[in-house]
């Protein structure tokens, strides 16, 4: 007897790596065209790009941010969803070798959904940077080091201690160390993975944090550049995915940490 066919539900099923990586670029598009569009700010990322000025010296403009409970939320939704669309195209390889692992194990029945709460952990871990990065940003406009509107350092000195000091921390064996888990998925979670649905929240969150670890000062270049400057966000997102996609690359790090260190030199020297 022929076996019968598989209804739709069935073939759906079994492409759950299409569906997860579905899900993992509309999440992306969507957090990308969010950002573009100013995540309800005033103005738009394509605007304050235009406007940037030179890094220390960003482009003065009238009036001043009143920090308010929904203001600071919103300026923590704005780091979110902008770390949410720099980082996840960077972690695709690893939910999608998640999702693959879950497929052959005993939780394969809900190896999409798995995968998802994989994502979610992940992106949760950048939500506390997003949070730590909202209260430098309220620090340094109280102090006026920062410009409200433009959301850019206003000094040269501090733009390039900012500088040096990611260029150090890319010299460093911390960096070197989290950077090892993010170039090498399949050990990661070989160490690392869990049964069950928050042992995927969980091995999610873990890898966020040892990513964090990866890249944290790297996105407090945005500072220096402007948080809403569009050729440093997306300038940074692909410097973070060849750091990590191109393990045999090993001088990219290195020459990276010295050429931020020279240029942050330059500019607290100048006059």
């Amino acid at each position: 007897m022929t076996p019968p066919r598989p209804g739709i539900l069935d073939r759906v099923l079994r492409r759950d790596s299409g569906i997860v990586l579905f899900c993992v670029l509309l999440i992306v598009l969507a957090a990308s065209w969010y950002t573009v569009a100013g995540i309800g700010m005033n103005m738009s990322a394509i605007d304050m790009t235009r406007m940037a000025g030179p890094i220390g010296e960003p482009m003065r403009m009238a009036g001043e941010t009143r920090w308010t409970p929904t203001y600071a939320a919103l300026i923590f939704l704005m780091w979110w969803v902008m770390m949410i669309a720099m980082m996840t195209p960077s972690a695709a390889p690893i939910v999608l070798l998640f999702n693959a692992i879950k497929r052959i194990g005993p939780d394969k029945e809900h190896a999409s959904r798995f995968s998802l709460y994989f994502l979610v952990g992940y992106l949760v871990a950048w939500a506390v940077f997003s949070a730590i990065a909202t209260g430098a940003q309220w620090g340094l406009e109280l102090i006026g080091l920062s410009d409200g509107p433009m959301m850019t350092i206003r000094s040269k000195a501090l733009a390039g201690s900012v500088l040096i000091a990611a260029g150090l921390y890319q010299l460093s064996s911390l960096k070197s160390a989290c950077l090892r888990h993010c170039r090498s998925p399949a050990q990661f979670l070989a160490e690392h993975i869990r049964p069950g649905a928050y042992g995927a929240f969980r091995v999610g969150a873990v890898h966020g944090a040892f990513c964090l670890g990866c890249c944290w000062a790297l996105m407090l270049l945005l500072f220096v550049g402007g948080v809403m400057n569009l050729y440093w966000i997306v300038g940074i997102a692909i410097y973070v995915a060849l750091e990590k996609l191109l393990p045999r690359a090993k001088w990219l790090v290195p020459l990276t940490g010295i050429a931020l260190i020279f240029i942050g030199v330059w500019l607290v020297a100048a006059p």
